[in-house]
C-alpha cells in the first residue's frame, strides 16, 4: 500500500516508481462492488449512497457495478436486489441461506471471501457500520489484502488504482491510500458520507446466484433471539433535515440548552463537536464528526465550532451550513455558506425567538 497526505501528493511518476509490475493473474479482477447490508427486510441508506460512489468509479474503469446480497431468503434477496438495480447496479450476486438469517461473522466472511474468489472484482467497497466494519475486517484479513477504512472521498488515479482519501493523524491531515500490489481493493465508507443517488424506476439488471455451501454445525456463535434496539432517546443525526451544534464557544455545559432550544423550535437534531463530549457536556451519540457522525443536512447550524479538519469532514455534505463564531478567523467561515460573526450566546436566542415567532405565523395562516 502507498499512502501520501493532502493536498500534495506525489506524483504519478512516483507512485509508478514505488510500484511493483501487477502479477499477471490481477488482469482478472475486474468491476466494482458494492456489499449491500441488508437486514430484517430493508436495504441500509449506506448501502445505496456507495451504490451511487460506486457507480462513478465503475464509469471511470468502464467496467459494471454489482451489488452483493447476502441473506436468509432467495424472495427477499431478489427484492432487494431490484432496489439496487434501480439506485445504478448493472448486476446483482446473490448468497441466500437459511444460516445466514442474521449477521453472524463467520458464514458471511465465507460467503463473501467466496464470491471474491470466484468472480474476482478490482473493487469491493462496504459502509462503515457496525456490522460493516465487523465484515470487513474479517474479509480484507482472509483474502490478505488491503482495506482503507471511513473514507471521506474515492476516486481513480491515471493508473485505474482506487484512491482512497480519510483522515489521520487524529483528524488534522486528509490522507490518500492506494492499495498497489493487491486485489480487490477494499474501502469502508460512513453513512451520510457519500451523496444518495437518484432511483431510475424499473431499472433492471443481471442477477447471479451463488451457494454457501455451510452448515449450520460449522457455525461457532449462534443466534438465540433477535432484540430490536427501540431507545427512541438515541440521536438520529446522520439523517436529520436540520442539526444544530455547539462547541467550546458556548463556554459551559449550561449554556447548551440554548442549541437544544432552538433545535426543539426548528424540529431538529443537536449535536456538537468532540471536546464537548470529552468534557461530558454531551454523549458521544451526538459528536458530530470524522470520530462522531458524519451529516448531511438542509441546513447546519454550528455555533461556538471552530471547524477543524476532522469536523469539517464530518459536516461538509450539508446543503447550507450556518457558523456563528466570535472569530472571524475561524477555519469553520472557510467552508460555511453564511457566517454571523458574534457571540453564539447571544445569536442563539434570538434566533429561537425568530424562528418561533414566524413558525408561529405560519401556522396561523395555514
Amino acid at each position: 500500500m502507498a499512502m501520501s497526505a493532502k493536498p500534495s501528493p506525489p506524483p504519478a511518476a512516483g507512485r509508478a516508481g514505488m510500484r511493483k509490475e501487477l502479477p499477471e493473474h490481477f488482469k482478472a479482477y475486474r468491476h466494482v462492488w458494492v456489499f449491500v447490508e441488508y437486514e430484517h427486510g430493508a436495504i441500509h441508506p449506506v448501502s445505496l449512497e456507495l451504490l451511487g460512489e460506486g457507480r462513478k468509479l465503475a464509469d471511470k474503469l468502464g467496467v459494471e457495478l454489482a451489488g452483493i446480497l447476502i441473506g436468509g431468503t432467495r424472495e427477499a434477496l431478489l427484492a432487494a436486489a431490484g432496489e439496487c438495480f434501480e439506485h445504478g447496479a448493472d448486476s446483482a450476486y446473490l448468497v441466500a441461506d437459511k444460516v445466514l438469517e442474521h449477521y453472524r461473522n463467520q458464514p458471511y466472511t465465507k460467503a463473501l471471501t467466496d464470491l471474491v474468489n470466484t468472480y474476482k472484482p478490482e473493487i469491493l467497497l462496504l459502509g462503515a457500520t457496525t456490522l460493516g466494519r465487523d465484515l470487513a475486517g474479517s474479509v480484507a484479513t482472509t483474502l490478505a489484502t488491503g482495506l482503507t477504512a471511513d473514507c471521506t472521498e474515492l476516486a481513480i488515479d491515471e493508473e485505474r488504482s482506487l484512491a482512497a482519501t480519510r483522515p489521520t493523524f487524529g483528524g488534522s491531515l486528509l490522507c490518500t491510500i492506494h492499495t498497489l500490489n493487491f486485489r480487490p481493493q477494499m474501502a469502508t465508507v460512513r453513512p451520510r458520507v457519500m451523496a444518495m443517488p437518484k432511483r431510475e424506476a424499473g431499472r433492471t439488471g443481471q442477477i447471479v446466484e451463488h451457494p454457501l455451501n455451510m452448515a449450520e454445525e460449522e457455525i461457532v456463535t449462534k443466534v438465540v433471539r433477535f432484540l430490536a434496539d427501540r431507545d427512541s432517546n438515541k440521536a438520529q443525526l446522520a439523517y436529520a433535515d436540520i442539526v444544530v451544534a455547539g462547541g467550546l464557544g458556548l463556554r459551559s455545559a449550561e449554556n447548551f440548552q440554548l442549541v437544544k432550544d432552538l433545535a426543539r423550535v426548528l424540529g431538529a437534531e443537536y449535536g456538537g463537536s468532540r471536546p464537548l463530549v470529552q468534557k461530558g457536556w454531551i454523549t458521544a451519540d451526538r459528536q458530530i464528526g470524522q470520530t462522531g457522525k458524519t451529516i448531511r443536512p438542509k441546513l447546519y447550524i454550528a455555533a461556538g465550532i471552530s471547524g477543524a479538519i476532522q469536523h469539517r469532514v464530518g459536516v461538509e455534505g450539508a446543503d447550507m451550513i450556518l457558523a456563528i463564531n466570535t472569530d472571524a478567523g475561524a477555519p469553520i467561515l472557510d467552508f460555511a455558506h453564511l457566517a454571523i460573526v458574534a457571540d453564539a450566546l447571544e445569536v442563539l436566542p434570538a434566533l429561537t425567538r425568530a424562528f418561533s415567532r414566524r413558525l408561529s405565523v405560519n401556522r396561523l395562516a395555514g
